[in-house]
């Protein structure tokens, strides 16, 4: 009786064991991001989390935090970088600090139109020259979110052309390309990270902003800002980075699922921002905003208004790669 007692508690001891262990082995990656968690942006990222964990068998858990739980862009990157943190979707502007050809995303007014965006982004090629950017500062590329095209708001005029901004104090994301654009615009550009936003339009600390219109809905801005302009002047990419000593550690198996996820996530990402446009305008206009959709004549005017950006930015980012990225635009537009 005594031996049986004691072979029933050996089993229950290595039963406890083998579950621990089995608790151990899964691994739990986080992954931050500043979307918030009723954007699409955030529910792509949600869609890459279930795709690992399905196709891992549970062997791997990504945490995701929105809104900047984790810090913003900067630190996250920083961290990523560090290895502190796993992986982050930042946007190419915060990205181009340590990475400064991935800048080249967001080039004010280049793309005539969203589906030849995506379909350099999208561009095989194009995608390795990224993934060859980031390999040297400790960072795997492996695909994108994304917030969308940014348009204006502001609480004082409406902005129908360059002259409109002069003067105006516009948050923009702590990126070169952004203060320059804006600068070159006239308007005062104030960077400030993401949740301060609605505060400091509040306090009149800034006049305006440019994120996408729904995004400004989603986040109140236009409770404040009763002007908006469809500028559709900047794409914002949120390259997908992951710190590259932990990618080394992944097995290949887990590798290539973590890019079919990045697929999965953008390809989510992209229909829910698809389905929201069709409704931005009419929702703002509900709230009482005045909103102005620039004509391609309008774009034409503020695309001329930037041409010492495009030339400065030439020489940042290298004739080569400068030519090649709008050659590829050329060619997809057509």
């Amino acid at each position: 009786m005594f031996k049986k007692s004691l072979f029933a508690i050996f089993v229950l001891i290595a039963f406890a064991f083998l579950s621990f262990a089995v608790v151990e082995a899964k691994t739990v990656v986080k992954y931050g991001h500043v979307g918030p968690p009723i954007h699409t942006q955030h529910f792509g990222a949600l869609a890459f989390a279930k795709y690992v964990t399905e196709k891992t068998k549970g062997e791997i858990e990504v945490q995701v935090f929105p809104l900047g739980q984790l810090g913003g862009e900067r630190s996250m990157t920083e961290q990523v970088q560090a290895g502190t943190l796993h992986m982050t979707a930042v946007t190419s502007g915060v990205l181009s600090n340590f990475v400064p050809e991935i800048g080249i995303i967001e080039l004010p007014f280049i793309y005539p139109n969203r589906e030849t965006a995506y379909k350099v982004l999208d561009d095989k090629e194009v995608k390795e020259r990224f993934a060859r950017y980031c390999d040297p500062k400790g960072f795997v590329f492996i695909g994108y979110t994304e917030n969308e095209f940014r348009d204006m708001t502001n609480s004082k005029r409406p902005i129908k052309k360059p002259d409109d901004l002069k003067g105006l104090k516009m948050r923009v994301i702590e990126s070169p390309i952004f203060i320059d654009t804006f600068k070159t615009l006239g308007a005062n550009p104030t960077p400030l990270p993401f949740p301060e936003i609605y505060n400091a339009l509040q306090q009149k600390v800034i006049d305006g902003q440019d994120n996408p219109l729904y995004t400004s809905i989603l986040m109140k801005f236009t409770e404040v800002n009763k002007f908006a302009t469809i500028t559709n002047h900047i794409l914002t990419e949120c390259p997908v980075v992951v710190n590259k000593k932990f990618w080394g550690a992944l097995t290949p198996e887990q590798q290539k699922i973590f890019r079919e996820a990045a697929e999965v996530q953008i390809e989510v990402n992209r229909e829910g921002n698809t389905k929201l446009r069709a409704t931005t305008v009419e929702k703002a206009r509900a709230q009482k905003v005045e909103v102005y959709v620039l004509t391609a004549q309008d774009r034409a005017v503020f695309k001329k208004a930037l041409n010492p950006v495009y030339d400065k930015y030439r020489e940042v980012f290298g004739a080569e790669w400068y030519d090649y990225f709008l050659k590829k635009i050329d060619y997809y537009s057509k």
